[in-house]
């Protein structure tokens, strides 16, 4: 890794911005890099690296080193966090090594979230496994793909990615899925620009499977985004049927039209909404076999690759995503025909976004019950607490924290 008094001198000023937790920690750093393109390529990779390792083990560096600190913090991530060693500061002038060699390592027990979100985990896990869903939470992701069988099977992606000498492994519960074994540039790659494969973590793939879309069926992706489930639901229907990918973000639905293109989908049709409310929402009302919702949250589950999102958030937007959660759940449900299936799901870990969201829908509407998970996706997952719902968690299942559950209307 490289470090000199440039890497440094880019770090605190990226890290004053970052610091503040306004904005995505992703979109400055690709604002800055735009911003200081003399940057090389080593320069960047150590930046990014770094300025995220300060992310994930943030409590454990401001226990040692006050956080107006910033070089001091710098220094101590790479010397204590990152453990780096003396040919690695060679010629590094602006930060004191020696003084920073005098400071303690950080202590084990330093849980990496904020109080309020720990707090609520301590009533869904024992104490010590509060601290192993932290620790895993504060480590890097894989990078995992979602094989697109319209263009190959798995055990022929495997193939053509040694070939090229990219190796992975099987996910250990999708039957779509890869883990790389080593990361690397993907978009440039031709296998991907073929529409080989999508990168989609194994949780976003088991949540899509839980919509079980059947060939020919009409289907509603409700907050599609960029559409990495709506693709999936393309490849279970086999290309047929109708699937409304509707969102309100205009940038993130178009991010769906390449990806449509690669995959060689024909059956999608991206719709760009106002709110829940919208008329194009209303049009469909009792026309959808399957509507999938893959609510708004406040994304804790995902926290090994957006670092950042535990200090955006607080309690205060807990209570403000749970009424949007409840309220485009509500909205959604109105679309689905009789006999047909609605999915809720988030990449949270915390119960007042999906059990609790799910728990008083179901008390307000019950023409709609629970399907047990093991009637859609039989055995995939045997380790699931309670049946009714797809809950995954990092430190047990190795995927994103996430959150599903398929519900029927009589």
């Amino acid at each position: 890794m490289l470090i000199n008094d440039n890497v440094t001198r880019a770090c605190v000023k990226l890290w004053s911005q970052i610091a503040e937790f306004k904005q995505p920690a992703d979109t400055l750093l690709s604002t800055f890099f735009r911003e200081n393109r003399k940057l090389g390529i080593k320069e960047r990779n150590a930046l990014a690296e770094t300025i995220y390792t300060m992310l994930r083990n943030y409590n454990k560096i401001t226990a040692v080193v006050r956080p107006e600190q910033v070089f001091m913090m710098i220094g101590y991530t790479w010397l204590r966090i990152m453990n780096l060693g003396g040919e690695s500061f060679r010629g590094l002038k602006t930060i004191n090594l020696t003084a920073l060699e005098k400071l303690p390592v950080p202590a084990a027990t330093v849980v990496e979230l904020p109080h309020w979100i720990s707090a609520r985990l301590a009533t869904q896990f024992p104490e010590d496994e509060v601290l192993q869903l932290a620790e895993v939470l504060s480590a890097p992701a894989p990078v995992t793909l979602r094989v697109n069988i319209l263009k190959n099977s798995r055990e022929e992606l495997v193939a053509k990615l040694a070939q090229i000498g990219v190796k992975t492994r099987l996910t250990a519960y999708s039957p779509y899925g890869l883990n790389l074994l080593s990361r690397g540039a993907l978009q440039n790659n031709e296998l991907f620009k073929d529409g080989c494969f999508e990168v989609q973590d194994e949780a976003s793939q088991l949540a899509g499977m839980l919509l079980a879309p059947k060939r020919g069926e009409m289907i509603a992706d409700f907050c599609a985004g960029s559409g990495g489930k709506t693709l999936l639901f393309g490849m279970l229907m086999r290309n047929s049927g109708r699937i409304y990918a509707l969102d309100v973000n205009e940038r993130r639905l178009g991010n769906l039209t390449p990806r449509l293109a690669r995959s060689g989908l024909s059956n999608v049709y991206p719709q760009l909404i106002n709110n829940e409310n919208d008329t194009k929402v209303k049009r469909l009302a009792g026309k959808m076999n399957r509507v999938f919702v893959d609510a708004p949250c406040l994304g804790l589950g995902t926290l090994r690759r957006n670092p950042d999102l535990k200090f955006r958030h607080n309690e205060e937007s807990l209570t403000e995503i749970n009424l949007k959660q409840s309220a485009i759940l509500l909205a959604a449900s109105k679309m689905v025909k009789d006999g047909g299936f609605l999915a809720y799901a988030t990449c949270s870990i915390l119960r007042e976004e999906n059990q609790e969201i799910v728990e008083q829908f179901l008390e307000d509407n019950p023409q709609f019950s629970i399907v047990q998970i093991n009637e859609v996706l039989g055995d995939i997952v045997p380790d699931l607490s309670d049946k009714r719902y797809l809950q995954l968690y990092p430190h047990k299942h190795g995927c994103d924290g996430f959150f599903a559950c398929v519900m029927q209307k009589k």
